[in-house]
């Protein structure tokens, strides 16, 4: 017959707690007699613990005190031990009042006994968890591998505990810049020093791994620790982050190596869960480009408010088919439609809208890489961009869409570029559509009027999206370099696939507060420069600068040195919410409208450089540094 060893684990506790009970009752009565106990007192304990034992053990046995493990034994524990023996003693007590035993037995002994009792079953519950733990052990008898933690707050002191159990891990002490916590042990392990004294104690230690554990430490300790430990030639990690802590996704045990996101120090993105199930729950939603970066992350930030229908619109047909076989393994009970069409194609939007019915639209599809949509590609950049945008937003008028949210870009702020200017006229495109609604609603004032909001969200770059600098650097990496930066002074704004995909949402829940038609713009925080990712980049892959070298190409067709987020003309207007703000940009109105489709439907086909002189008309602002200018 096999016997799991939890069930041998429970009987072997049980049985420690019964020789327990025995053992406290007769060291109470020795300690009370100094260890001469009269021979009518020796009776009444002799015929006392044949019952007295099995009942204490019983209200253990029904208080619960075998479902955990020993080697996790905690606080928790602990009171639960001294609820079970306090409720022992009373039934005791309770059992020796009602036959009169109790005038036999002196006060003092059934005080001790508990408080032995307590001391015996609490105390061995915590050495031999101590034991298991190795804190009985010097250093030198450590097992796995030996970690300095960065950090001694309670994200620190968490991690500590959890490693404390695992044998691939042994902390050998933690690393603070609160100087009241020097010298101190927390969860046993003691605060050796400051942050900069990490070279001193992983030359001293031996120490081959690094754990920073402050979730929400920012992007400048994140890379001084890790230049320090490129130097080092130790290996720097992380917990997860505070966004994912909190939620309950990951467990602080969970550590990871350091990525680019950690480098970027972003506080986490608070949103109006409330208003974005107000928004989102129960809908049907149509996300155009959902096979991209951005827009398979909204989808799956859009399937935590749980839709009534999800719509994945995509021209790309490997990248829907990614999605969905992502999407039906992740969420089988809701319903999902993965849809094949060109944004440009009316009759195809038509029927998707007839069966669909979409609430609410987030347009995230566009040709974005800048310098491919330069050369040989302009016009196409246009019609995608411009028309594609105009087909679909006309469309979600047509079928009262409550709300349309155009993903834009920084580029699309005093443009140099195809892409950057496509994107304005696209941002411009949605703006005349809303003067035209307001326009009609002013008209139809005694009439019932179905009004769709538009709303436009401009940010900078997202790590690691597709055709991004990102990709292209660790290739360059893994093939041994060099790494390709156009120039050492190029800056641009940086956030993560998941805080642009959140704050999209948040701008598209907030659009409509000054009537339709804003143009948000994202606290994308502190340029960056391109080169310092590059050696971020070098140092993550466990190489030094000298290892990788880095090689500048000059600045290509389209690019800029610096992006911008608000041209000279714009102002913005603050929001409820702290990393979103409206840019009070220049306005067009249904002339300029009319006059710019009847452009684009009478234009077959232009040259790359007529594209170029032809938008200068359309977008004012608009400065071509392109090959042929």
């Amino acid at each position: 017959m096999f016997i799991s060893k939890s069930v041998i684990r429970t009987i072997i506790a049980f049985v420690h707690d019964f020789l327990a009970v025995i053992a406290a009752w007769w060291l109470a009565y020795l300690l009370r007699f100094d260890f001469d106990i009269p021979q009518t007192d020796l009776a009444v304990i002799t015929g006392a613990l044949p019952w007295i034992t099995p009942v204490q053990a019983g209200i253990f046995l029904w208080l619960g005190l075998y479902r955990g493990l020993w080697r996790y034994a905690s606080l928790p524990d602990l009171k639960r031990i001294f609820v079970a023996v306090l409720s022992g003693t009373l039934l005791v007590s309770l059992i020796m009042s009602i036959t009169g035993l109790i005038a036999q037995l002196p006060i003092a002994v059934v005080f001790m006994a508990s408080m032995l009792l307590l001391l015996i079953m609490g105390g061995s519950r915590l050495i031999y968890r101590a034991w298991k733990e190795r804190r009985l052990y010097s250093l030198d008898n450590y097992e796995g591998k030996l970690v300095l933690v960065i950090g001694a707050g309670n994200t620190a002191m968490s991690l500590v505990k959890d490693l404390a159990g695992s044998h691939d891990w042994h902390v050998a002490g933690m690393l603070d810049d609160d100087t009241r916590k020097l010298g101190t042990r927390l969860q046993g392990v003691r605060v050796l020093g400051v942050i900069n004294d990490l070279p001193h104690w992983v030359q001293k230690l031996n120490v081959g791994h690094v754990i920073i554990a402050i979730p929400s430490v920012s992007r400048q300790i994140h890379r001084h620790a890790l230049e320090m430990c490129s130097e080092l030639g130790v290996k720097a990690m992380t917990v997860p982050s505070y966004v994912d802590l909190i939620s309950g996704k990951t467990s602080v045990s969970q550590i990871r190596e350091i990525e680019l996101d950690d480098l970027l120090g972003r506080a986490p993105v608070v949103l109006d869960n409330e208003g974005l199930h107000g928004f989102l729950t129960d809908k049907t939603i149509l996300v155009t480009g959902a096979g991209g970066s951005i827009g398979s992350e909204l989808c799956r930030q859009i399937m935590s408010f749980q839709p009534d229908h999800l719509v994945f619109f995509e021209l790309n047909e490997f990248a829907l088919y990614g999605v969905q076989e992502e999407f039906l393994v992740r969420f089988p009970d809701t319903k999902l439609s993965f849809v094949i069409g060109d944004i440009k194609d009316k009759a195809r939007l038509t029927q998707l809208f007839v069966q669909f019915k979409p609430s609410v639209v987030f347009h995230a599809a566009a040709y974005k890489h800048v310098p491919l949509m330069e050369q040989d590609n302009a016009w196409q950049a246009v019609l995608n961009n411009v028309m594609g945008t105009y087909v679909l937003a006309r469309t979600a008028i047509d079928f009262e869409v409550d709300k349309f949210v155009l993903v834009s870009t920084d580029k699309a702020v005093n443009p140099v570029s195809i892409m950057g200017a496509s994107k304005r006229l696209a941002e411009m495109v949605c703006q005349a559509l809303q003067q035209s609604i307001a326009h009609s609603k002013r008209e139809n004032q005694n009439n019932q009027f179905y009004q769709t909001c538009f709303v436009m969200v401009r940010f900078g770059n997202v790590l690691g999206s597709t055709g991004s600098v990102i990709p292209k650097f660790r290739q360059q990496i893994t093939n041994g370099g060099p790494i390709t930066v156009t120039h050492p002074e190029m800056t641009r704004y940086f956030m993560s696939i998941q805080e642009a995909a959140q704050l999209v949402l948040q701008a598209g829940l907030m659009g409509g507060v000054v009537g339709g038609g804003e143009i948000f713009v994202l606290d994308m925080g502190d340029p960056v420069k391109i080169v310092d990712l590059a050696n971020d980049l070098i140092r993550l892959s466990g190489l030094g600068e000298d290892e990788v070298r880095i090689v500048f190409t000059g600045l290509r067709s389209g690019e800029k040195l610096h992006e911008e987020l608000l041209a000279a003309s714009e102002n913005t207007l603050p929001t409820p919410h702290t990393k979103l703000r409206i840019a009070q940009a220049r306005q067009v109105d249904e002339q300029w409208l009319s006059a710019l489709i009847i452009w684009l439907n009478d234009t077959s086909v232009l040259s790359d450089e007529g594209v170029r002189k032809t938008l200068k008309k359309w977008v004012p602002e608009y400065t071509s540094n392109g090959w042929n200018d």
